[in-house]
């Protein structure tokens, strides 16, 4: 059996000032399209996870933050068939801007914990609705 692909990724929980967390919406032409996930996105190389982060937030989102204000979470890890993904994710709950979707983003939801789990979302995003919502 061949190894699979490792691929890293860094994701935010974004919380506003009511305590609610956002979520995109995978757009149509995207695997999972339609599932709603973390923001965030692939770390390229010689780049650390805060700066893919900030990197994605500010080209999916158009948002900016300070690295400071990134605080980590947990991490996931999740077999997919084709690769195996490795996600870092960030609690960040201030940042510069207003959410404006870019990327062929289809939506976003600002969700409280309690309906976090009425989202379908990727397999590898379960353990930090868990994680939050415990």
């Amino acid at each position: 059996m061949k190894p699979l692909k490792v691929v890293y990724v860094s994701a935010g929980v974004l919380k506003n000032a009511n305590d609610q967390i956002l979520l995109v919406q995978r757009p149509v032409d995207k695997p999972m399209a339609g599932l709603w996930e973390f923001p965030g996105g692939k770390i390229e190389d010689k780049e650390s996870p805060e700066l893919a982060l900030q990197r994605e937030l500010k080209e999916e989102l158009g948002i900016t933050l300070d690295l400071n204000d990134l605080k980590p979470l947990c991490f996931t890890s999740y077999s997919y068939p084709d690769f195996q993904l490795v996600m870092l994710v960030y609690n960040c709950s201030r940042w510069q801007g207003n959410i404006d979707l870019r990327e062929n983003q289809q939506a976003f939801a600002w969700v409280s914990c309690q309906d976090l789990k009425t989202y379908s979302v990727p397999p590898a995003d379960l353990p930090i609705i868990e994680i939050l919502c415990s």
